[in-house]
């Protein structure tokens, strides 16, 4: 709290004396994830192109690693002001737009194909529409690759294997609903403390990608890794509306241009990326499983759509999504 509160008065102070000319300071970028990690690689490509294209006058400053604290806190901060730029996962904007809700559904997405053309179409503006409303601006999606279960005691190969285990989920109701609709037992837990948890037996298991996997070191304790594949949600990249409403009209036409051209940097970083840390991980010796039925999982999502999808718009924005899966 105290890291905090420091945070947001420094930030404020910097606001003020900005005044009517902002880039008098620079943006602050937050990020939990290290430094070398593919997103934040892909918003250090930004911050360097929003400074060439505004020839210095614009500037970036990043703090990766949780420097700022975990992404609930920053959240807060980029909405009243104290963060400018955020790289955050979907799940912390769930309680603020219902619509973010609808890309972390379980088994929604067939791809990551399929999810980066649905969020860079009409899905992915109704999205950040949402947003607007609760003074973010969505700037644009970035990979947050296919999220599967790793365990401690054995692998997950059906449903039925959740049983009895402890897993550690995102502080989120879909993915609480999730993991209790496949019989585990979800623990919402803040990503800090889940190395410590998989060590002291806290949790059984967790369940994200194969960079976080190898990043975090869950591999360390946790060495089952199954592939389920069950959610691949996209990431976000937000700005603070009370910034982003103090610049210019070109600016903001420079930064959200800036961002936009950073998703193909991205998506090859992401891939790079993947790809490695699966090849380092399997030589490390973590055991890989493919569950035999995959389809076995998405039947038990029944229920968990039909709660979270009880809205119109929502139930729509999810078929809009599924019809450009089906297309050819």
């Amino acid at each position: 709290m105290r890291r905090r509160a420091l945070l947001a008065a420094a930030a404020s102070a910097g606001l003020g004396a900005c005044g009517a000319t902002p880039g008098a300071r620079p943006l602050y970028a937050a990020d939990t994830h290290p430094g070398d990690y593919p997103t934040v690689a892909a918003v250090g490509w930004f911050a360097e192109e929003v400074a060439r294209r505004s020839h210095g006058r614009l500037g970036v400053r990043q703090y990766p690693g949780g420097q700022l604290g975990e992404e609930k806190d920053t959240l807060e901060l980029t909405i009243f002001g104290g963060v400018d730029i955020n790289r955050v996962n979907l799940a912390p904007l769930n309680a603020i737009a219902p619509e973010t809700i609808v890309p972390t559904l379980p088994f929604l997405f067939r791809s990551e194909a399929h999810m980066r053309a649905a969020m860079a179409g009409d899905p992915g503006k109704a999205v950040f529409a949402a947003l607007r409303r609760h003074r973010l601006i969505g700037l644009c999606f970035y990979d947050s690759g296919a999220r599967s279960f790793y365990t401690t005691r054995r692998p997950v190969l059906a449903p039925g294997d959740l049983r009895g285990m402890k897993i550690r989920v995102q502080n989120s109701d879909v993915f609480v609903a999730m993991v209790d609709a496949l019989g585990g037992d979800a623990t919402p837990m803040s990503y800090g403390e889940v190395y410590g948890a998989l060590l002291q037996g806290v949790v059984d298991g967790a369940e994200n990608n194969w960079p976080s996997y190898e990043s975090s070191r869950h591999f360390e304790a946790a060495k089952h890794y199954s592939l389920t594949r069950h959610v691949i949600a996209p990431e976000a990249l937000v700005m603070s509306a009370r910034r982003w409403d103090k610049l210019a009209p070109e600016d903001q036409a420079l930064i959200a241009g800036a961002a936009a051209d950073s998703v193909a940097v991205m998506a090859q970083l992401w891939t790079e990326r993947e790809t490695g840390a699966e090849a380092r991980l399997r030589a490390a010796g973590v055991s890989v499983a493919e569950p035999p039925d995959r389809d076995a999982f998405a039947r038990l999502m029944a229920p968990v759509w039909a709660r979270f999808l009880r809205a119109g718009p929502l139930r729509r924005l999810s078929e809009d999504i599924l019809a450009l899966g089906a297309a050819p």
